[in-house]
Formats: structure tokens, C-alpha cells, sequence
């Protein structure tokens, strides 16, 4: 069973599991939510003096801020509650929740209140839910951008208001919270696309509901997921028990691509790996890793585990005629950058790609996504979540789909969601690199699917790791992530033995 935190729920499924609930709750969900939020307001306010401003919208939302704004009073904070809508028109559940406020002695104003002389202690959101369907208008928006504006703490109760939780897309004004506080279970939209910008950082509260049913779930990436590929090496190993790969790329000024590839899957723990170069001019030896075996692309060795195409693959008849070749060998094979562009145009290859027998794995930025699925980027990126499950069930491929909180999704049209990485990793070559990862640990015999979260997972911590001791983000580079994420693999292997 999967753990209460790791489970990504839409707002379709939430609301599903609510009206599950709802008739015999005791206390109601409105209660159980509001009081939750409220303890995280407190453990927010721990040091801060000062009064709170809750903000409260015309829905259900609001009624959760009526509630954290009573708990509040109730822990002798001082609160401001501000609310423009009509309280004759509140949701039953909200309705009750205002007046409770107002029995307990609060005061509600029809405007937002000048902040005080030293300044808001906390501001929370309770403006809209996970229920928003479009911009937020008139008062709202302005009462949104005023509490950007505002240098306080911003708490966002479910979900910041103006953002869409099931795609992560702003359409319009939306709040940038500090810190959200979601309930029942996490929301695709929190962790993709503009949620990470707009959500801070998030505590889930589940209610004591039980969220860990129904097969549209999707996962957010842990190393629970593949605990059980990290094994110890026996002392009695040999490089040929870990596989021979090769990164197939590095077309005429792109052969740093096919290297960063080759190079990745050599320190993440390949036992032999070639990279096969389609530029005629190409070194025969890395001079930096001689430990490559470097070759050009048409003496491609025959005897391999697995096959990365693409890093600096470029578009050409001989990349196609290649990229064919591949796609027709019997072993893993993992497609990137170019390799993904060249599918794209040619129908042929895709339907060559559907009915392979070994695992095929895709690796599409947003751009790549739209080629392969003919549509927009924009297309992609308004729903990431159905773009990655349409890839991998039309490929029959695992794919994921890159970008802020990574999207991968199985051919059974499973969906997890990364949240590892920072911005430090837009930079070239890190697509190439994380290839290479992928590449290394399917030489290693992981399953597919395995194989791609781990990598995706690692690819992503590790930058966090460089991080966090003062390698970026800004200026952070793909080679820079290689033994990084070597360093962090050993980690995995380490703790996971322990």
C-alpha cells in the first residue's frame, strides 16, 4: 500500500473521495481542514509576533479560513478576516463556518485592511480552492495582487488561489505562497509546471481520510519506488556482469552530447561503454575519460544490454537510417533529443516504436512531447499530466516527460511526478546526462520503469545536492551533476543496505 504522502490524487478523484465522506463525517472535512491549517499557521507563527490576516473567498475555501481564523483567536492571536463576498450565498458547510466566527467574536471587513505598523504576521489564503475553474476577477484579483505584494509569510490553504491544481497552469493573477497546506492528498498541479513557484514549500494533511484508493492515482518519485534495485555488489564482481551500453549521437558539433551521455553511464556504474559518434572528424580516445571506448557511429558493436539514441544525434538520412536500426535490435532501448524529433516526422519509425518487444523508454522536453504527439507545446504544458500518459500509452513506451516537476508515466498509463531539481538545471546537456543515467542502470539490469524513476530521482537530487553546498544554481553545469550523482547513488546503495 502506498504511503498517505507519495499519493497524487486530481481534483476529480478528491472531490469523489469527499462525497465518500461527507454524509457521516464527524467532525465534517470543513472542520477537520480548517483546524488542521491552523496548526500549521501556529507552527509558522512559533516566532513571529504579530497579528494574521486571513483572507477568505465566496466557496468552501473560505469556509476553511473562517475556521483557521477562529482556531487562531482561540490560541489568543490577534486576526484580521477580511471577506467581500455575500454571507447569505455561502456553501451550507461555509455559512455555518462564518458564523461560528462570529459567535466566537470576530470581526469580518468587506475590505482588505491596511497592514499594520510592523507588518502582517502571517497572511492566509483561503480565497479560492481546488475548485477554481477560471481567472480569478474584479476584487479578487486585486485582492490577490495586493497580498503578493505584501513582504509577510503567505499560507495558501489547499491550494494558492488563482492556481489550476490539476495542471499547474496560471491562467491569470495568481497568490505566491510560502508555504501551502493541502489536504486529503497531494494535487498534480502543486508539483508541476508554475506550482512549485506558487506553492512554497507544502505540508499535506490528510484529514484521516484514506486516500490511497483508486487506479487514477498517481505517485510522487521516492526511493520507495526502487528500493529494491539497490543492491550491494558481490566482492566477486567483473565488468561484464554490469553490461555494455552505448550512447548513439555526436553528429559534426554535437559530439560533447554523445560524450556527457557515455560519461554518465560510466561513473553511475556501467560495466563498458561506447560511445558510437556520427562525425567523421571525432577523437578516437575522451581524453578526459579515456576509459570510453569511442567509435564511429556505423561499427556500432553488436553485443549490448541496452542503447541510448539521440544526444547530438542531429536530423540527417544517416541519423535515420541509424536511429532504424536501433530501434529494431532487441534490447532496451532509450530515445532523446533528436532520435525523438526524427520519430516525429517520420510515421514509419513510430509504428516500428509501438510494437517492439523490449522496453522502450522516451525522454521528451515539452517541445519534443508536442512533435511526437502533434500537437502545441502550449498543448503539452496545459496538461502535462494527460500528455505524458497519451505518450506512453500511444508508444507503448515508459516516457518522461521533462520540465519543472518531471512527469513519468508507464505504458499502463501509471503517472508518478519528480519533485527533485531546481532551476540550476536549465543548462545544456543535462537532457544528455540524464540519458546516460538512465543508460548506466538499464546495463545494470534494472527494469524500465525502475530505471527511469531512479534516474530521474538521482538526476534531480543531485543537483539539489550541489546546491545546497554552493554549486549553483545559477551557473550550474551538466558535468557537474556526473559525479555528483555518482556520490549519491553510493549513498542510496549505502543506506539502503544499513
Amino acid at each position: 500500500m502506498p504511503a498517505q504522502s507519495s499519493l497524487i490524487h486530481s481534483v476529480r478523484d478528491i472531490r469523489a473521495i469527499e462525497q465518500q465522506i461527507l454524509p457521516n463525517a464527524q467532525p465534517p472535512l470543513m472542520e477537520r481542514a480548517g483546524v488542521a491549517a491552523a496548526l500549521e499557521a501556529s507552527r509558522l507563527l512559533a516566532a513571529r509576533p504579530g497579528p494574521v490576516l486571513v483572507v477568505c473567498g465566496p466557496g468552501n475555501n473560505g469556509g476553511d479560513g473562517f475556521v483557521v481564523a477562529r482556531e487562531l483567536r482561540r490560541a489568543e492571536r490577534e486576526v484580521a478576516v477580511a471577506f467581500a463576498g455575500d454571507p447569505a450565498r455561502l456553501p451550507e458547510d461555509a455559512a455555518r463556518a462564518h458564523a461560528g466566527f462570529l459567535r466566537a467574536g470576530g470581526i469580518v471587513a468587506a475590505e482588505l485592511p491596511a497592514p499594520p505598523e510592523n507588518g502582517w504576521a502571517l497572511v492566509i489564503d483561503a480565497l479560492f480552492g481546488i475548485g477554481l475553474q477560471r481567472p480569478p476577477e474584479g476584487i479578487y484579483a486585486e485582492w490577490i495582487e495586493a497580498i503578493n505584494a505584501l513582504p509577510a509569510p503567505k499560507l495558501a490553504i489547499d491550494v494558492p488561489s488563482g492556481l489550476d491544481a490539476d495542471t499547474g497552469c496560471r491562467p491569470g493573477v495568481c497568490l505566491r505562497a510560502s508555504h501551502t497546506a493541502t489536504f486529503i492528498a497531494l494535487k498534480p498541479g502543486l508539483l508541476t509546471l508554475d506550482g512549485p513557484d506558487c506553492c512554497g514549500d507544502i505540508s499535506l494533511h490528510t484529514l484521516g481520510v484514506d486516500a490511497a484508493h483508486g487506479v487514477s492515482a498517481g505517485r510522487r518519485v521516492g526511493r520507495d519506488l526502487f528500493a529494491a534495485c539497490l543492491l550491494p555488489r558481490p566482492r566477486n564482481a567483473h565488468k561484464g556482469m554490469y553490461g555494455d551500453v552505448c550512447a548513439l549521437g555526436g553528429a559534426a558539433g554535437m559530439t560533447g552530447a554523445a560524450l556527457l551521455a557515455a560519461r554518465a553511464a560510466l561513473w553511475l556504474g556501467a560495466g563498458r561503454v561506447y560511445a558510437c559518434l556520427l562525425d567523421d572528424g571525432a577523437p578516437s580516445v575522451d581524453p578526459v575519460h579515456p576509459e570510453l571506448m569511442l567509435r564511429p557511429a556505423v561499427r556500432m558493436p553488436e553485443h549490448l544490454r541496452a542503447l541510448a539514441v539521440g544526444p547530438g544525434l542531429g536530423i540527417s538520412a544517416e541519423a535515420e537510417r541509424l536511429l532504424q536500426a536501433a530501434i529494431n535490435r532487441d534490447i532496451p532501448l532509450l530515445l532523446d533529443a533528436d532520435a525523438l524529433n526524427i520519430v516525429s516526422r517520420w510515421p514509419r519509425l513510430a509504428n516500428m516504436l509501438k510494437v517492439r518487444r523490449s522496453a522502450t523508454l522516451l525522454t521528451p522536453h515539452p517541445a519534443e512531447a508536442g512533435r511526437l504527439l502533434g500537437v502545441t507545446t502550449a498543448e503539452i504544458q496545459a496538461d502535462r499530466v494527460a500528455a505524458v500518459i497519451e505518450l506512453a500509452c500511444t508508444y507503448r513506451a515508459h516516457v518522461a516527460l521533462k520540465g519543472c516537476g518531471s512527469l513519468i508515466a508507464a505504458p499502463d498509463g501509471r503517472w508518478f511526478i519528480n519533485t527533485t531539481g531546481n532551476p540550476g538545471m536549465a543548462s545544456a546537456g543535462m537532457g544528455d546526462v540524464l540519458s546516460g543515467l538512465i543508460l548506466s542502470l538499464l546495463a545494470q539490469e534494472w527494469p524500465a520503469e525502475a530505471a527511469l524513476l531512479a534516474a530521474v530521482h538521482l538526476h534531480g537530487s543531485a543537483a539539489d545536492r550541489l546546491a545546497a553546498a554552493g554549486v549553483g544554481p545559477v551557473g550550474l553545469t551538466a558535468g557537474e551533476i556526473i559525479p555528483a550523482a555518482r556520490s549519491l547513488f553510493n549513498d542510496w546503495l549505502h543506506e539502503n543496505r544499513a
